[in-house]
């Protein structure tokens, strides 16, 4: 007879990435001199671009596949969006642009992997290269009054008239809480409920359980695939859109670098699985904030910034270890009972 599992325990299991997100957090406000309210609001600020890529990466690694793109996606998003927006002064037409190029981005990625069967990581390495190239070229081809005048960089023209507000958007604040900070929330909401109360949501799990049996359930395991990176491809925009608004501006070699790996990190720390099938989109957003936190501390401890990312990989081991050890002690524990 098998032991019930007790409720407090399932809910700890279910919903550990809260319980990490504490903890660091806790470690943050006994290391930083003065924790303050903006200073906790500014976490939802600095975790928005990444939190939204995270995403995306999160449902892409349900499915079971990875995508190594999306850092140099935000690169050429963001970067080609400054020029529409310098061209057009328009706000709207801005985010449609990032929104259908980041579409176009994921179906290249999505086309291979889905229909074409070549293996994620080969695939989103080669585009990778392709797109942080890409961003790195045109900025120095395209005419420098179209990119804002860097010889380098790609930059906002300030004398658009929708060039203030589009700023302040970015920037800007509603009842102390960042507004992309908001956004963030709001694509957390969008994508827990079409992952937990949707048919879609169930069959993009159901392929990242058993890729063989959903498709013999008759889930169409190539269009799923394919609309999964174009997803996260369209993210990727609403990430780009953010970073132009937040920053006015985008380097083709430094944007996004290493955001890929930064996403996969999130979206681990928040609960998804690597192997597929298994994770709460929730948890990625609690996963960026977490990853955000650890900068701050660094900081506060004023460690080197060049060890960030060592700290950042060593944790990122140390969750995926606890990951595999967990199922494991736990069936040891079932076989001793």
């Amino acid at each position: 007879m098998t032991a019930k599992k007790n409720p407090l325990t399932k809910i700890l299991s279910q919903y550990s990435f809260i319980i990490v997100f504490i903890a660091i957090f806790i470690v943050y406000a006994l290391t930083s001199s003065g924790l303050t309210w903006n200073g906790v609001m500014n976490i939802f600020r600095h975790s928005a671009v990444i939190g939204i890529i995270g995403i995306g990466m999160g449902m892409v690694c349900i499915t079971g596949e990875i995508d190594l793109s999306v850092g140099s996606m935000l690169a050429m998003i963001s970067g080609f969006a400054v020029v529409i927006f310098n061209i057009t002064g328009s706000v709207i037409v801005t985010l449609l642009f990032c929104l259908a190029f980041g579409a176009v981005c994921g179906l290249v990625n999505g086309f291979l992997v889905g229909y074409i069967k070549m293996p994620a990581f080969i695939v989103t390495l080669a585009t990778m290269l392709i797109y942080r190239s890409f961003a790195q070229y045109f900025c120095q081809v395209i005419p420098k009054d179209l990119c804002g005048g860097g010889s380098s960089v790609y930059r906002m023209i300030n004398t658009h008239a929708s060039y203030q507000s589009f700023y302040n958007f970015g920037n800007g604040k509603l009842a102390t809480v960042p507004i992309v900070g908001i956004m963030l929330i709001i694509v957390v909401a969008i994508f827990t409920y079409i992952t937990t109360s949707t048919k879609f949501g169930k069959k993009v799990y159901a392929i990242g359980s058993n890729e063989k049996g959903a498709s013999m359930n008759g889930i169409n395991v190539d269009l799923m695939k394919m609309t999964v990176f174009i997803i996260t491809g369209v993210l990727v925009g609403v990430g780009a859109f953010l970073w132009i608004a937040m920053n006015a501006s985008s380097d083709p070699a430094t944007t996004g670098k290493s955001y890929e790996m930064y996403a996969i990190a999130s979206a681990v720390l928040g609960g998804i699985s690597m192997s597929g099938g298994r994770g709460k989109c929730l948890g990625i957003l609690f996963g960026a904030m977490s990853y955000t936190v650890i900068d701050k501390i660094i900081v506060a401890l004023k460690m080197d910034s060049l060890i960030n990312d060592a700290i950042k990989g060593i944790i990122l081991i140390i969750v995926i270890l606890i990951q595999l050890a967990g199922p494991r002690i736990r069936e040891l524990l079932a076989a001793r009972k």
